[in-house]
């Protein structure tokens, strides 16, 4: 699933394509706007919000989407073919004289009122990224709920919005706790310094075509989807199983010698597994 600093990316590319130019084609391919029509309309501003995308038109309208696992927008010059996908993964088509906006996959897009926009996005925690960034509330949320794995608690767009499973499975390895740790078990000087770990990260990615955690050229990540390479730090091999409450089981990755806390006993990739303390 796409994080913030991608998200982020995505909504530039569309801003600088769009913003400020009238709409000479509109095709939201959902049934519930297939009739609505936005040619005319002048794009005003493209601004994500955490994972989600706000492209706000003419006439206070606001086009809502969300990537989720592999949704796209792809923006094209006029005359050049695309090449997101087949055709019938085309969701929404927005064009204007010099460039068309085409987003493949996405399994949110909605047509609202720009004054509704909180209905879709009020739910969400501290941008991590955005203007609305609140350190202390993020870390209020996170320690909300002390019980709750380290790793879930990051990844639920409630409490702070931007990380998803690379930056989750990144933080805990340099937090040095396992992302089942509970988050109140999380030592003081740990807890105090997560917020500004997280927003550091995000921020020196938010441009980077390529992500990396670590600064080290060729080796741009700690531990995610390096399951059984040695680890960066103390070359134990990385371990891999899934996270979630068993309908959002997400792969999760961390080093047994450089992360303490509890841990799966092996490392599956489905069902649950079992868990001991390192």
């Amino acid at each position: 699933m796409p994080e913030g600093d991608t998200v982020r990316q995505t909504a530039k590319r569309l801003h600088t394509a769009l913003a400020g130019r009238a709409l000479t084609r509109s095709d939201l391919r959902v049934p519930k706007y297939a009739t609505a029509d936005l040619t005319g309309r002048t794009v005003l501003d493209v601004t994500p919000r955490g994972k989600h995308l706000l492209t706000r038109v003419e006439g206070g309208l606001t086009l809502h989407s969300h990537l989720g696992m592999d949704g796209t927008w792809k923006v094209y010059a006029t005359g050049r073919r695309w090449t997101g996908g087949p055709t019938h993964q085309i969701r929404a088509i927005l064009g204007t004289v010099d460039h068309t906006a085409v987003g493949y996959r996405l399994p949110v897009l909605e047509l609202l009122r720009t004054t509704d926009e909180p209905r879709a996005v009020g739910h969400l925690g501290p941008d991590l990224l955005g203007p609305d960034w609140n350190p202390d509330q993020a870390l209020a949320n996170l320690l909300a709920d002390p019980a709750r794995p380290l790793g879930e608690a990051l990844l639920d767009q409630r409490n702070l919005a931007g990380i998803g499973n690379v930056y989750k499975s990144e933080l805990c390895f340099l937090l040095g706790a396992t992302p089942w740790l509970p988050v109140g078990a999380l030592p003081a000087d740990h807890a105090a310094k997560l917020p500004a770990l997280a927003k550091k990260l995000l921020e020196a990615n938010r441009d980077r075509p390529v992500r990396s955690t670590t600064g080290r050229r060729g080796q741009d990540l700690f531990v995610y989807g390096r399951v059984r390479r040695p680890c960066l730090r103390c070359h134990t091999p990385v371990r891999a199983a899934d996270q979630g409450d068993g309908s959002r089981e997400r792969p999760t990755y961390w080093c047994p010698t450089c992360q303490t806390g509890p841990a799966p006993t092996a490392a599956p990739r489905h069902g649950t597994p079992r868990r001991t303390t390192n």
